[in-house]
């Protein structure tokens, strides 16, 4: 004899649960995967791709909608539409496990492509396969997770792997252009050009114009020195991020 299940239990599908908890009591909202982010940042306006069902509930898998008591006892109010726009605001997003698994995997490669791109082995000036990228950050024991930006935790990954040297790598250098007013430039052009690893090109006429390769932590160094000496007179311009040979170290 089959089971039946209780008439008042909702089976729902790709749902995420958005919970907040006011007062003394947890509410919680039944939305459609990925579009409560996407309504938070604006992309997604209409609250009916947001919510699979237009309630408030004390226990969505169950089907129990909270009774106005408790709305009005925790909320102040019992008018739903603004109830279920401050739980989306302020409430915390339940991800399952599948989910999470789908956004560790998706950050993990993120952060991986992003050190591999911003990287290269500093005696040919290639970049690493993702694959070596990979394997160092795991000897480092480097965990990405889903709690930070893929740029912060690319950043981070950047430094210890060239404080460490468990591979030979650098961060791959930026070409940049300094240009400024001639006779405002021989004043300081020594101290830039000594913060330019390799200058490519140089030229004077009315203005001073130098391009060359530097080291990315040096351009806040010689964007400050300029602004220091140039009286408003200079500026700095990043023509590449990120300068390196073409294909991939081999091994």
């Amino acid at each position: 004899m089959p089971i039946q299940q209780p008439s008042n239990q909702i089976k729902l599908t790709n749902v995420s649960l958005v919970r907040m908890r006011k007062g003394k009591r947890r509410f919680e909202l039944a939305c459609y995967q990925n579009k409560v982010q996407d309504w938070r940042s604006g992309v997604e306006t209409d609250l009916d791709e947001v919510l699979q069902i237009p309630n408030v509930f004390l226990n969505v898998s169950k089907g129990q909608v909270a009774p106005n008591e408790d709305l009005k006892a925790s909320f102040g109010t019992t008018d739903t539409d603004k109830i279920i726009l401050e739980i989306l605001k302020k409430g915390e997003l339940q991800v399952g496990e599948k989910e999470r698994q789908a956004k560790l995997q998706q950050q993990h490669a993120t952060v991986i492509e992003l050190v591999t791109s911003k990287c290269v082995n500093p005696g040919t000036k290639r970049p690493y396969p993702t694959t070596i990228i990979e394997k160092a950050l795991a000897e480092l024991g480097i965990n990405i997770t889903v709690n930070k930006s893929p740029k912060a935790q690319a950043l981070d990954a950047i430094k210890q792997l060239v404080s460490k040297q468990i591979i030979p790598i650098a961060r791959a250098r930026m070409r940049i252009r300094v240009s400024g007013n001639a006779k405002e430039a021989k004043k300081y052009r020594d101290t830039v050009a000594a913060l330019i690893e390799e200058i490519e090109d140089e030229s004077w006429s009315q203005e001073w114009e130098c391009v060359g390769f530097i080291e990315p932590g040096k351009y806040r160094e010689i964007g400050d020195l300029l602004r220091n000496e140039s009286k408003g007179q200079a500026n700095i311009e990043v023509l590449d991020m990120a300068v390196i040979q073409e294909g991939e170290e081999a091994f």
